[in-house]
């Protein structure tokens, strides 16, 4: 047990217990995102700060950590890593995810317009503030990266699901391809997998794991998980240790351009059933015909959302100039 206090105290992570609270809590908020087809939890840790230090945590399972695990020295592995701050996101990702799954999708389902404008008014509000937090934002080159970031991040949302094989190469692929949007801000991971025509070939994997042939996928695509989420955190970190201002200006952009997800009001152009339910492939954003009461308060939730961030950003230069 003293080792393994040890450990905990020797990596990086919260230190307080108020910052031990508002970790958690915002990584609560990143498994509720998680929970929303559209929304990653990336996007939630870059609007409330702590994208760096998640990409550093994750960077932080390096080939020497592995190799003491490989080795069976679990204590030097938890030292190594950052176990303190994953710790405490994991489980405010979890708990989020395991309690709050069934609430989500009753309201996406039963009150999709009011769920998605408070979504909308959270993100629509980060874009500005992250903008003004950018180290150099009236230069050309940060425009030039805003507007590279816009325009992959609205391709992306745009897709359309293709047909794709199932061979090992791809299940691995995808893997990779699917954690590495949920690094990236505004970018979902399960909806990245619905466009490569694996979203059903998986989620039946999960559901009947041990069906003959699933555990072998569930494992191809573990692998490819792993190998995106400590290879492309780690190309992420670089870039924002070494070119902040463009990633950041790339990053905001995304936001920008997923919008497009999560603007309330839509109308379905084409969908599939998928395992007894609905999935939407192509979708247009409309403006309300008409304001009834979901109307009215997806307009009153998208202001306070858009007013909170504001909020919460104005407190963070007040106790900083404090």
């Amino acid at each position: 047990m003293k080792r393994l206090i040890s450990a905990w105290h020797a990596s990086p992570g919260p230190v307080t217990l108020h910052d031990y609270i508002t970790l958690w809590l915002k990584a609560f908020l990143m498994g509720i995102a998680d929970l929303i087809p559209g929304v990653s939890g990336g996007t939630i840790a870059f609007i409330t700060g702590i994208y760096d230090r998640l990409l550093g945590a994750v960077a932080s399972v390096d080939k020497e950590a592995i190799t003491f695990l490989l080795k069976g020295q679990i204590f030097k592995f938890l030292s190594k890593i950052h176990l303190r701050f994953i710790a405490t996101v994991a489980s405010g990702i979890l708990l989020a995810i395991f309690s709050l799954a069934s609430l989500m999708h009753w309201l996406l389902v039963n009150h999709p317009i009011p769920t998605w404008g408070a979504f909308f008014g959270l993100i629509t509000a980060s874009i500005p503030v992250l903008y003004k937090s950018l180290p150099d934002p009236k230069a050309i080159l940060t425009w030039f990266w805003i507007l590279i970031g816009t325009l992959f991040g609205y391709v992306v949302v745009s897709l359309i699901p293709v047909d794709t094989p199932s061979s090992s190469w791809f299940i691995y692929l995808c893997g990779v391809i699917g954690i590495t949007a949920m690094i990236l801000p505004g970018i979902s991971g399960s909806f990245l997998l619905l466009i490569l025509g694996k979203y059903e070939f998986i989620t039946g994997a999960v559901k009947a794991p041990f069906v003959e042939g699933n555990l072998q996928i569930l494992i191809i695509f573990a692998c490819g998980t792993a190998t995106g989420l400590l290879g492309f955190s780690k190309i992420l970190k670089w870039c924002l240790d070494n070119y902040k201002n463009s990633t950041m200006a790339f990053l905001t952009g995304i936001l920008a351009g997923t919008l497009k997800k999560v603007w309330p009001w839509k109308e379905t152009l084409e969908s599939i059933v998928i395992r007894d339910k609905v999935r939407i492939l192509r979708e247009a954003n409309i403006f309300p015909s008409s304001f009834g009461s979901e109307e009215i308060l997806a307009v009153v939730l998208a202001i306070i959302g858009f007013g909170l961030v504001l909020f919460l950003e104005s407190r963070s230069k007040t106790k900083a100039i404090a």
